[in-house]
């Protein structure tokens, strides 16, 4: 099985390239929508929220009031915090299921759709954390493929999913805040084996994803004859 970790920007389009994966024939799995079912009531990592984050954070439905959490995680300086709470089980969930992938179709190319490959990493060794899964986050990857855009448009392309009535300055100010914690495209490039330019043409974004697809399949292939990528998750 060869594993991908697909990545990029807030706004650069990774659920577009995700998708295109996904019609080729990929197993696809997405970090942030895992982080979402995660934080809901019942979970322990909603419990941990909640317990380091307090009360303030719950909504009268009990969910957790998102943007209370996210007002504190990026204009708090809490974000490292609650990084730490989540993305542990984020990636737990990701081994189990890259092994449930690897027992159903060892010949599966699958992939991880994540903004925070490195930033992981990154974050991880801030604290401190120079062991663990954390802080090795992406050598459990055989390819990494970085998704770019233009910061103005990535900021634009994020503003027409919340606000689709129109520009919001408080928006764009959020997806400002949220690009600055994140790596420049320039680094995640500098890391990457693949890259994608996503500058709006979506015909010349999908001829780059079959491009890169070709690429995977045949990679998948000699890994069925040589076995450096064919290896499960710990």
């Amino acid at each position: 099985m060869l594993r991908v970790g697909l990545t990029g920007g807030l706004g650069s389009g990774k659920s577009t390239v995700s998708g295109h994966l996904r019609e080729l024939g990929a197993e696809v799995i997405e970090a942030d929508e895992l982080a979402r079912a995660l934080m809901e009531p019942g979970h322990p990592v909603y419990d941990e929220i909640v317990e380091v984050f307090g009360p303030g954070v719950v909504a009268p439905d009990s969910k957790l009031d998102r943007a209370r959490l996210a007002e504190l995680a990026f204009r708090g300086g809490r974000l490292n915090e609650l990084n730490a709470i989540v993305h542990p089980a984020v990636i737990a969930v990701q081994g189990d299921w890259m092994r449930e992938v690897f027992l159903r179709d060892p010949r599966a190319i699958a992939v991880v759709e994540s903004a925070l490959i490195y930033e992981v990493e990154r974050d991880a060794r801030l604290r401190g954390e120079s062991e663990g899964v954390l802080s090795y986050w992406r050598r459990r990857f055989d390819r990494i493929i970085a998704v770019t855009a233009p910061d103005e448009l990535k900021i634009a392309r994020y503003v027409a999913r919340l606000s689709p009535s129109g520009w919001d300055d408080r928006i764009a100010a959020d997806a400002r805040s949220r690009l600055a914690k994140q790596l420049s495209d320039a680094v995640k490039v500098s890391r990457a084996d693949f890259v994608l330019e996503n500058a709006g043409d979506l015909t010349e974004l999908r001829a780059q994803v079959e491009a890169v697809w070709r690429q995977l399949v045949e990679l998948g292939n000699k890994s069925l004859q040589t076995g450096p990528y064919n290896r499960q998750t710990n």
